[in-house]
C-alpha cells in the first residue's frame, strides 16, 4: 500500500485575472477550487493511475471538512487527522500577467494529534511506501521527518522524501527510497552552480552516497535525470506542451514514478514521471488519465 502524508493540507482558490491593478478591485475572469498539498497530490494523480493510497494529515474547521468530502467525492482514501482549533489554510493562487502564490499559515498542530499520526504509520508493514513531501508547518519541529523515519526504519517501508535543504540532507541516513529536488534545491543544497548535465549528475550521485536509493532530479524545460538504486543514469527529455500551471508538477512526477516502478522498472518510472509532471504543467489542474496518456503515446511515437 502507498500512504502519503501532508502536514498542511489546503484548498487552493485559483484566480484569473488577466490584469490586476493594485489598489483597486479586481474581479475574477476565471476560477477553480482545488483541494491540495504535496501529499494529497500525488494521491490524486496515483488515483488516476490506479494505484489505491491512503491520505494521512492533518485537518481543521470548515475548510478541513470540505478537504475531507472533496477528497473522499473524488475517490481518494483517507485517514486525516481532526485538530481541536483553527482551520486549514486557503492559498490564493493568481493567475495574471505574473502567476503569484500567497499561502496561508494553516492551524498548529497539537503533541495529542501529531501521536495520533504516529500511531498510524506504526501500523505500516515491510513493502509499503510511505511519502513525505513538502514543508514543516511553523508549529511542528524541523525534524519530523527524521523522526518518523527513525520510528520506522526497521520495517522494510520505503520512503519516498520530496523535499529540500536541510530536510532532505538529514533524512539522508535512513536510506530514503526515493528522494526528488529539482535542480535549483540541488544547487541550493550544495552551494554550487549546476551548467551541464554532468554538473548535475556529479551532486545527484552525492545524494547516493549520503544514503539515497534513487535520486531523481526534475530540471522543468530540460527533462529530468534518475541515478537508480544501480547507479544506472537514465535522462528523459522534456515533453512539448505549452506550459499552464507549475502547481503540483514535481508531486504528479512522484506519483508517477512510484506507479511506474510498481508497474515495471526504472526506466519505465522516469518515463511515466515525466508524463505525469508534463500532463500538470500542460493543464489547468492536476494530471488526469488521458492527458498521461496522450503523452506516454507521443513519447513511443
Amino acid at each position: 500500500m502507498v500512504y502519503t502524508v501532508t502536514f498542511n493540507p489546503a484548498i487552493d482558490y485559483v484566480v484569473g485575472i488577466d490584469d490586476v491593478k493594485l489598489g483597486e478591485t479586481n474581479r475574477a475572469e476565471r476560477e477553480e477550487l482545488y483541494f491540495g498539498g504535496k501529499g494529497i497530490n500525488v494521491s490524486v494523480v496515483l488515483k488516476e493511475l490506479g494505484i489505491t493510497s491512503v491520505a494521512l494529515g492533518f485537518i481543521a474547521g470548515f475548510t478541513g471538512e470540505a478537504i475531507e468530502k472533496g477528497l473522499s467525492d473524488a475517490g481518494i482514501r483517507t485517514d486525516l487527522i481532526k485538530l481541536k482549533a483553527g482551520n486549514s489554510r486557503i492559498n490564493i493562487k493568481l493567475k495574471s500577467a505574473k502567476e503569484t502564490e500567497m499561502n496561508g499559515r494553516g492551524p498548529d498542530i497539537d503533541e495529542e494529534s501529531l501521536n495520533g499520526l504516529f500511531e498510524r504509520l506504526k501500523s505500516l508493514s515491510e513493502g509499503d511506501i510511505l511519502v513525505l513531501a513538502g514543508s514543516i508547518p511553523p508549529s511542528l519541529s524541523d525534524d519530523i521527518y527524521e523522526r518518523i523515519m527513525e520510528m520506522l526504519s526497521d520495517r522494510g517501508i520505503r520512503f519516498v522524501c520530496d523535499a529540500s535543504g536541510r530536510l532532505l540532507l538529514n533524512v539522508l541516513k535512513y536510506k530514503p527510497f526515493l528522494v526528488k529536488p529539482n535542480k535549483d534545491e540541488l544547487a541550493d543544497m550544495f552551494g554550487v552552480s549546476l551548467n551541464s548535465d554532468a554538473d548535475i549528475e556529479k551532486y545527484a550521485r552525492e545524494l547516493k552516497k549520503m544514503g539515497a536509493i534513487n535520486v531523481l532530479i526534475s530540471m522543468a524545460g530540460d527533462g529530468a535525470i534518475l541515478i537508480d538504486e544501480f547507479d544506472r543514469l537514465h535522462k528523459m527529455d522534456a515533453l512539448h506542451g505549452k506550459v499552464i500551471n507549475s502547481v503540483g508538477a514535481g508531486d504528479s512526477m512522484v506519483a508517477g514514478f512510484i506507479a511506474g516502478f510498481l508497474e515495471k522498472d526504472y526506466e519505465y518510472a522516469l518515463k511515466l514521471g515525466t508524463a505525469c509532471g508534463g500532463a500538470t504543467a500542460f493543464s489547468k489542474g492536476l494530471a488526469t488519465k488521458e492527458d498521461i496518456d496522450n503523452l506516454i503515446n507521443d513519447q513511443t511515437a
